[in-house]
Order: C-alpha cells, then sequence, then structure tokens
C-alpha cells in the first residue's frame, strides 16, 4: 500500500498555490539544504508528520470539493520535495474527480521516473529552480544542479510549456540580477515561456 508523510494540509489557500480556491499538501522530505529555506521542518529528522495512504488524503480534503469546482482550484503539493512521493500523487488523482485542478511546487531534484510519473497526472508544475549557474546553485542548495537541467528538459518533452511556471529568485548574498538574467536566457532558450520573479527576503 502507497503511502507518503504528511505534515500538514492548509486548507482555503486563494490564487497563492495555483488558480481558484486550493489546499496545500505538504509532504516531509528533500534533497536539498537550501540557505535561506523557508521550510526547515520539512526536512528536519524530529519532525512530526503522518503517513497517509491517498484514500486517506481525500478523505481530508474532500470537504472543499465545492470551493474547488467552483473556483477551478484544487489540490497543490509541496514540501519539501512533493515529487518524491510521485507515485502516492498519481494515486491519489485517480481517486479525485477530474475537475480538481493539481499543481506542484517542485525543484526537480528527483528521479526521472518520478518526473514522467508526474506528467501524467499534474496540471501545473511550479520550479523553483534557484539559479543556472552550477557553481551558485551549488553553494545556495548543497546539491548540483544537473539533475534540474535533465529533468526540466524532460518536463517540457513531457507537458506543454504553458504548463511549466520556472521560478527565478534574487538571493542576497548568492547572486545578482544579472545572473538572474542569464539564468532566463538559459531557461527560455530551453523552451520555458512563463517565468515568476520574486526576491528572497533575508533576515539578518
Amino acid at each position: 500500500m502507497t503511502t507518503a508523510p504528511v505534515i500538514t494540509i492548509a486548507r482555503h489557500r486563494l490564487q497563492t498555490d495555483g488558480q481558484g480556491v486550493t489546499s496545500l499538501v505538504i509532504f516531509h522530505g528533500c534533497p536539498l539544504r537550501c540557505k535561506y529555506c523557508i521550510n526547515p521542518y520539512s526536512f528536519a529528522p524530529d519532525t512530526r508528520f503522518t503517513e497517509m495512504t491517498p484514500a486517506e488524503l481525500y478523505d481530508k480534503v474532500k470537504i472543499d470539493e465545492l470551493y474547488f469546482l467552483a473556483t477551478n482550484g484544487g489540490v497543490t503539493f509541496g514540501g519539501g520535495e512533493p515529487l518524491l512521493h510521485a507515485d502516492f500523487i498519481q494515486e491519489f488523482r485517480q481517486i479525485c474527480k477530474n475537475e480538481w485542478h493539481f499543481c506542484v511546487e517542485t525543484s526537480l531534484a528527483v528521479p526521472q521516473d518520478a518526473v514522467k510519473t508526474a506528467a501524467s497526472c499534474i496540471d501545473h508544475f511550479y520550479v523553483d529552480c534557484k539559479d543556472m549557474n552550477p557553481d551558485i546553485y551549488e553553494r545556495y542548495t548543497g546539491k548540483k544542479n544537473n539533475l534540474l537541467r535533465e529533468n526540466l528538459a524532460l518536463l517540457l518533452e513531457l507537458v506543454p510549456p504553458d504548463r511549466v511556471t520556472v521560478r527565478l529568485p534574487l538571493i542576497p548574498d548568492f547572486n545578482t540580477e544579472a545572473d538572474c538574467a542569464r539564468s532566463r536566457d538559459i531557461l527560455s532558450k530551453m523552451g520555458v515561456t512563463k517565468f515568476n520573479h520574486l526576491t528572497y527576503q533575508v533576515k539578518k
């Protein structure tokens, strides 16, 4: 039986994690260790979570189905890295009504099979790429960015580009506006058409 570690479910989110009213499902587990991570509890070993089956998660979120249907909303998966649980998400999707809209917030730092599985059941991908410069990416996340590059190229082969939004953050002490512009140029040449530019707010 497939299960996944669910930390929490945030209900009634309006146009912050996709269109319409959404429920944000936060999974435990992440392969990255970003310096300014806003969800460090998502990988902390002492974080409390509940192992849920797809049916158990459905029982938790179906209470908001009327909101989902009325606003073209649905469920967004975050973390942590939700695509570590792509098989779970696929099984969960099969239980839900087709009208629900499914989004995922991902670093794509996962095996390729997870990307292939997600492409079959996710309506929109928000890809947090940090920076396309491999040195900047490794300094910030603690990992190399080869998986991001390879998986993003794969994703753009599997789904239309309008189903992918790439987030390009300006990260204090790590990259510059010029770095962000270079990243956007690289990503555009890969086929990305939708971008979300933001600046991390860092407390010092």
